[in-house]
């Protein structure tokens, strides 16, 4: 018995926003002391290092649960399956539902349970339930999905990556600019089919000082509400953790699944930095003493920006869909999917199509 993702879905939110929109923001310093660069610079420089170009936004209306509902309603009809089959719905998100223009995360009840509402399904056998695992927890919860079907305590598990970061972030910190909304979901569903699925997976948690690499914190205008927090990072530290460990967690997967890294034709990675990522696969490439492949990792970034839990899953339904141009994936290939995010948590997959 192997797992197998039999359908995708990604809902990509209508509203754009350009970095030129960000011209008008009152960029500070942590210590709310102002840049000794205008707008213009500041933005330039942020395009260069991450590649961001614009990113999506929610519409007022929608919340996490509900990009992640309309996302899930994709990958059903693309897996071609019964709702009421599903034995378990894994939410991951971070944050929860923020509603627009509040402070308060809401996750009561749980936004797995939101789906399962929002689907109409009926069966009590249906478990939902949330994951809070960072910008991995879609991935980790792929791999909780294949751990249940091993086990045979489930046959078919929704999977949703879901998050709206522009509720959370503050609008002085030129980090924000980073930080888009967005949700992938995907069925993961038992297979005796021996040649293809999920083939390995590595997690790691690195909680020392690497633990507040991600946190929440005030915003860094000093004159706002002390008591309202917002998304927080130390770049320069990710950046390092990301390039240390991530190929690392790559080849500990790919190694245990036993296939030759000349098989893997696609490389999935969470898109948080274009240069951070670029940097990542030549590590890890540089591990088997071998050169980096031409088109070997898809990219969204540029139009999409970092929605976190999302990234990975969206990128994958596109690249499905034939949508990011120079990349297919067709029956046979292998793909490995990576990311890394607050925790810190690392994780990998090996599939074969």
């Amino acid at each position: 018995m192997t797992a197998e993702i039999i359908g995708t879905g990604s809902y990509i939110p209508n509203i754009k926003k350009e970095n030129k929109q960000f011209s008008g923001n009152r960029f500070l310093n942590a210590d709310g002391s102002s840049f000794g660069s205008n707008n213009t610079v500041i933005i330039e420089k942020f395009k260069t290092i991450t590649g961001i170009e614009e990113r999506r936004y929610a519409e007022d209306h929608f919340n996490a649960s509900d990009l992640g509902y309309l996302a899930a309603e994709k990958a059903i009809e693309n897996a071609g399956i019964n709702s009421e089959d599903i034995d378990y719905i894994i939410f991951a998100h971070n944050f929860g539902d923020v509603k627009n223009n509040a402070i308060q995360s809401d996750i009561l009840p749980s936004l797995a349970t939101r789906v399962k509402h929002l689907l109409k399904i009926d069966n009590p056998n249906c478990v939902a339930y949330d994951i809070l695992f960072g910008c991995p927890g879609w991935i980790e919860g792929v791999i909780q999905a294949k751990a249940f079907i091993k086990a045979e305590i489930a046959k078919t598990v929704l999977v949703i990556g879901s998050e709206t970061l522009s509720r959370v972030i503050d609008k002085h910190d030129r980090d924000s600019m980073i930080y888009s909304d967005g949700a992938g979901a995907c069925i993961v569903q038992a297979s005796n089919k021996t040649e293809s699925g999920i083939l390995s997976h590595a997690s790691q948690t690195f909680a020392k000082k690497e633990a507040y690499h991600l946190f929440f914190g005030n915003s860094y205008d000093k004159n706002e509400d002390p008591n309202v927090r917002y998304i927080k990072m130390y770049g320069r530290k990710i950046y390092e953790f990301a390039l240390t460990h991530v190929p690392n967690a790559m080849k500990i997967a790919l190694d245990k699944s036993n296939v030759d890294i000349s098989e893997v034709k696609k490389v999935f990675i969470h898109q948080a930095n274009e240069k951070m990522d670029e940097a990542i696969i030549k590590r890890f490439y540089r591990l088997y003493k071998k050169p980096v492949p031409e088109f070997i990792m898809p990219m969204s970034i540029h139009k999409l920006g970092n929605s976190s839990v999302a990234t990975v899953p969206t990128l994958l339904d596109l690249v499905l869909n034939n949508k990011i141009e120079n990349h297919t994936v067709e029956k046979g290939d292998v793909i490995i999917l990576a990311s890394v995010g607050a925790g810190m948590n690392i994780n990998a997959i090996v599939y074969r199509y």
